[in-house]
């Protein structure tokens, strides 16, 4: 059996293994990641050979911690990593290269229906009725998106998203709410089989899916980082974040929003972000806490959604694609069932 793993940041972790009675046997790693001393190498492959086919990926790593000769020094990988290689072994998890993928950039839609594009390209892609996709979004009038699960009234000012013609929508995925001004951010959507994450924690498929547009930001010259749970950032600031939803079918939607520009302001009279929130991250302004990337790129909007397709492209080979008018009309009526309704809107009240 092989398994890899690709350290988000970090170096490509590979693993051979066979099973016998129940037990890994012929155990081997390799990679481009760097190990000192040399042999330690061997105390890895010794601590994993004889585990049980059942030990999950926490319990490898802590195997291969207490293996490790004292002052060992790994380098772009991390005994986690080898058990999440261990576990995608064991699962014949796929990896990018496995997959044919479609990148698609079109015109411009309401808030709502990117939402219900969100879901129904996600469910095809689980029904295997769609290729594995990457969406870059654009729309065509403000909204603050709220995570499934956040209360509106805790949330939103209603006034203050009133008068800034802000429309307020409910999105499918958990995490906080986003300020999507129009042409001020950069929004991109990933369509996956869950057989990519398979072996993964739900943190680790994070900073595993959203790798290359962390590659695609140090084009730019941005130090862009992932940090868990959700976040990508520099050391300017928070730059964006991720959310995911799993459905049942075993479609995965991992999409994430970055701050192009922003009025800092203008968050705090749409957005109630409360002192709690706050309290963790070193500053009493929520406009403090983001670094937009028009200010640390000095690029327009357009090249660094070029540079996001072009890299994306570049690593997995994908080719670009577009919504057909049978999953067009599919969103539109999702729209008027779910995400344009109150029901939806105010489930958490």
């Amino acid at each position: 059996m092989h398994g890899e793993y690709k350290v988000p940041g970090g170096k490509l972790v590979v693993v051979d293994l066979e099973v016998r009675d129940g037990r890994i046997a012929e155990f081997h790693l390799a990679g481009d990641f760097f190990l000192e001393p040399d042999d330690a190498l061997d105390d890895i492959d010794a601590a994993v050979n004889g585990l049980p086919v059942e030990t999950d990926a926490a319990a490898i790593a802590a195997a291969v911690r207490s293996a490790l000769p004292e002052g060992a020094q790994l380098l772009g990988f991390t005994p986690e990593s080898v058990g999440t290689a261990v576990r995608r072994a064991l699962v014949t998890a796929p990896g990018w290269s496995d997959f044919d993928w479609e990148v698609v950039h079109e015109r411009p839609v309401s808030p709502r229906m990117n939402l219900a594009l969100d879901e129904v390209l996600t469910s095809r892609v689980g029904d295997g009725r769609r290729r594995p996709t990457l969406r870059l979004w654009e729309w065509d009038e403000s909204a603050v998106v709220i995570g499934s699960f956040q209360s509106l009234r805790n949330e939103v000012d209603p006034e203050g998203a009133s008068r800034h013609g802000f429309d307020v929508v409910r999105r499918i995925s958990g995490g906080g709410a986003m300020l999507m001004a129009a042409n001020s951010i950069v929004t991109y959507s990933l369509y996956v089989p869950a057989s990519l994450v398979q072996g993964m924690t739900f943190a680790d498929s994070y900073a595993f899916l959203d790798d290359w547009v962390l590659q695609a930001l140090r084009s730019l010259g941005v130090e862009a980082t992932y940090q868990p749970l959700n976040d990508i950032a520099s050391p300017q600031g928070k730059i964006g974040g991720a959310a995911q939803k799993r459905l049942a079918n075993g479609g995965v939607l991992h999409h994430a929003t970055l701050s192009y520009d922003m009025d800092g302001q203008v968050m705090t009279e749409v957005l109630r972000i409360g002192r709690e929130k706050l309290s963790d991250k070193g500053t009493v302004s929520a406009a403090k806490r983001v670094d937009p990337l028009r200010r640390q790129t000095g690029l327009p909007r357009d090249a660094v959604i070029e540079r996001f397709i072009e890299t994306f492209t570049n690593l997995y080979g994908a080719v670009p694609g577009e919504i057909t008018a049978d999953e067009y009309a599919e969103a539109e009526a999702l729209v008027e069932s779910k995400f344009a309704t109150d029901a939806w809107l105010n489930r958490v009240p």
